[in-house]
């Protein structure tokens, strides 16, 4: 198995027991510390909830590695770092590490969309990695990948609506939705894809969660337009104060 190659081609990997059972346990028990000891007193445009008036909604939380410890080791370990470097082919800067939950008949859809949009770099070459804290499937909302959408550049993204991810792809197809192929993981499991690799998520209609932590990874030559992500993110945090969200 080549997983350069097979990055490269398909624009996502998956790694089944990229944690062991001991480093899964502990990410468990350390995000629960988190969401317990530290979320409530985070800046607000850094946290996101399903519904902001109840606090056990916690949908997202933007840069946890820079406000816990745990977080701030696991997102520059050598397992972790070494895995973005090899597929990026040099050296890589975190960008972000996220917590994610997607709450049983709650979670909504992730619309389609290629993360790179709301990256603003040149070169587009970034990648995302999602680490499972439980079961993921379809039901309750797992991730599913465009293959090979990743060396067909940028597609053309507008206004979802959606809390957490306000831009889709308005050209989305039929064959689109034919050729996305549905991931499965389980606690410890590590799936990673590309900047341009187009993804999306079906609502949680299950009885299950599901959470997970996320890390941006930019190689270290790519150039951010910082006036274009300013005004971007401006614009995104006015829109949610007009929805009530923050």
């Amino acid at each position: 198995m080549n997983l350069k190659a097979d990055f490269d081609d398909a624009g996502y990997v998956a790694l089944p027991g990229f944690l062991d059972a001991d480093e899964v346990e502990e990410l468990k028990r350390e995000t629960s510390r988190f969401i317990e000891e530290t979320v409530h007193d985070l800046p607000e445009e850094a946290v996101y909830y399903e519904d902001r008036s109840d606090r056990a909604s916690l949908k997202q939380v933007q840069r946890i590695h820079e406000h816990d410890d745990y977080y701030a080791r696991l997102a520059n370990s050598e397992k972790v770092v070494g895995l973005a470097e090899e597929l990026l082919g040099g050296p890589v800067q975190i960008q972000n590490m996220q917590y994610f939950n997607k709450f049983p008949r709650m979670g909504m859809a992730t619309p389609p969309h290629q993360d790179g949009y709301y990256f603003m770099i040149k070169p587009q070459q970034a990648l995302t990695m999602w680490l499972s804290l439980g079961y993921a499937d379809a039901a309750n909302g797992a991730v599913c990948y465009v293959p090979g959408s990743n060396k067909k550049g940028m597609r053309p993204h507008g206004a979802t609506g959606t809390l957490g991810f306000s831009q889709g792809i308005s050209d989305w197809s039929d064959e689109d939705d034919r050729t996305c192929v549905q991931m499965e993981a389980s606690p410890g499991d590590m799936l990673v894809h590309h900047s341009l690799t187009i993804h999306r998520a079906n609502n949680n209609e299950s009885d299950r969660d599901r959470k997970s932590v996320g890390f941006i990874f930019y190689r270290a030559d790519v150039e951010i337009d910082g006036q274009a992500h300013a005004e971007y993110q401006e614009k995104l945090h006015k829109n949610l104060k007009q929805q009530g969200r923050l």
